[in-house]
């Protein structure tokens, strides 16, 4: 079952912003797909049980907090 969860990260600006968030998301277990949207500051998360804390963990480790 894949599960699709977006979170508003409202200081992405530009690409670099993009990358950082995506190459860490990416990397957490469970995580299949991740789709950054900077015009509308949403990150939607896609894949298999992955767990929420460790999503949001990852965007603080790219240097963001999510909404």
């Amino acid at each position: 079952m894949n599960d699709t969860l977006s979170y508003t990260v409202p200081a992405m600006h530009c690409g670099h912003c993009e990358r950082a968030v995506k190459e860490e998301v990416s990397a957490v277990a469970g995580v299949s797909d991740v789709a950054v949207d900077l015009e509308t500051k949403i990150v939607t998360v896609s894949g298999s049980e992955f767990e929420d804390s460790a999503v949001r963990a990852a965007i603080e480790e790219a240097g963001y907090q999510a909404a």
